[in-house]
């Protein structure tokens, strides 16, 4: 269906060298996307090029920290030199530290929305500055969490980060759709990745709990993901704006259920 054809579109996605943000990469990419990833660990990166190039995607990618605006503008720059328009952008690079706010230093707390928020406003902006430029238009796709909902013991920099990034979609969707710029979220739930296989094991309490937690009652397929980064990605999207859409496998539409109920 060309409402989702992503042919001769170009989309860079932060962090898309593992997990989360290659398995949007792959879904863009079957789309007939052309991608573009950034990390900061030249042999991950590299690996993920060779990952990308082995399913026949034509990918490039370019190595700089998102946090460092001057190298962030740099780069930016360079991929529109180098490989063409941006038309998506997917900020999915981020970091989490699990420590209780009584413990966490202020400087932990800081990186963490340095990496998870003001690494997304610096991509934005200097994304957006060269869709404006073009007169284009464009996709912007912020990776929100349930923490931008919730909270939880551990997280409150993560969550801080989050909610505020939540907000940041919407701000930015409210400046820039007279630009013909649809800023949007995604907001995974519990999914399955390599950071999740030692407590995916029958009889950890956490793996029950989320089990038990989500109505879909599993924990979700990076895969799942690919769908919803497309329509974000596509015309199918185009007056869908400063929106969050939770892939989750419906927990935020419940309260739960007692361990004990069917």
């Amino acid at each position: 269906m060309q409402l989702f054809n992503l042919k001769d579109k170009r989309a860079l996605v932060t962090g898309a060298t593992h997990g989360l943000g290659m398995a949007m990469a792959e879904g863009l990419a079957e789309a007939g996307a052309e991608l573009v990833i950034n990390g900061t660990h030249q042999g991950r990166l590299q690996e993920a090029l060779i990952h990308y190039h082995n399913k026949g995607y034509k990918a490039s990618g370019y190595l700089f920290d998102i946090t460092d605006e001057h190298a962030a503008e740099k780069n930016i720059q360079q991929i529109v030199n180098n490989e063409g328009d941006i038309h998506i952008l997917v900020n999915n690079a981020g970091i989490i530290k699990r420590e209780p706010a009584l413990d966490m230093s202020v400087n932990d707390f800081r990186k963490v929305v340095d990496v998870d928020l003001v690494g997304a406003f610096v991509m934005s902006k200097y994304v957006a500055k060269h869709m404006v430029a073009r007169k284009g238009g464009g996709k912007i796709i912020n990776i929100c969490s349930m923490m931008s909902e919730l909270g939880r013991n551990t997280v409150s920099a993560y969550a801080s980060a989050k909610g505020g990034l939540k907000m940041l979609t919407r701000n930015l969707a409210t400046e820039w759709a007279k630009y013909n710029i649809q800023v949007n979220g995604i907001g995974p739930g519990y999914f399955a990745t390599s950071q999740t296989d030692p407590i995916r094991v029958d009889g950890n309490p956490f793996n029950e709990f989320i089990i038990n937690r989500t109505p879909a009652g599993r924990w979700g397929d990076p895969s799942d993901l690919a769908g919803t980064a497309v329509f974000l990605a596509s015309a199918a999207s185009d007056f869908v704006n400063g929106q969050i859409v939770y892939v989750d496998g419906g927990i935020l539409a419940t309260i739960g259920k007692p361990s004990n109920e069917e």
